[in-house]
């Protein structure tokens, strides 16, 4: 994937990595349409190095695990969240157990 940025004001389009976040005037572009990307007629078409993809290292997982498992973890102080039609009672990773509320009664709020 690459992204495609016009620079109007130099008539200049820059194709590079992919961005990491949108902006305007920015397309991203797969391989396929990046490799026949021409540029209008009278503008300059500057083509940025790309690094090679990688399989991702054994740190890189870890690390995305280790934000899985704290982002599942249930806020301190806080052990029984109301959700939806139930109260929180438990939670296994991120599954988590409710106990429904009787008819005609909202959990309460905090």
């Amino acid at each position: 994937m690459f992204t495609l940025t016009y620079v109007y004001r130099d008539s200049t389009a820059v194709l590079g990595p992919l961005a990491t976040y949108a902006e305007p005037h920015c397309y991203d572009l797969c391989a396929e349409h990046s490799e026949r990307l021409t540029a209008p007629m009278g503008w300059e078409l500057v083509r940025l190095p790309v690094e090679e993809e990688t399989e991702p290292s054994a740190d890189d997982l870890e690390a995305l695990a280790d934000a899985v498992r704290e982002a599942a973890r249930p806020a301190p102080g806080s052990p029984h969240e109301p959700v939806g039609q139930g109260t929180e009672v438990g939670r296994r990773g991120h599954l988590r157990v409710l106990r429904s509320e009787p008819a005609g009664t909202q959990p309460a709020q905090d």
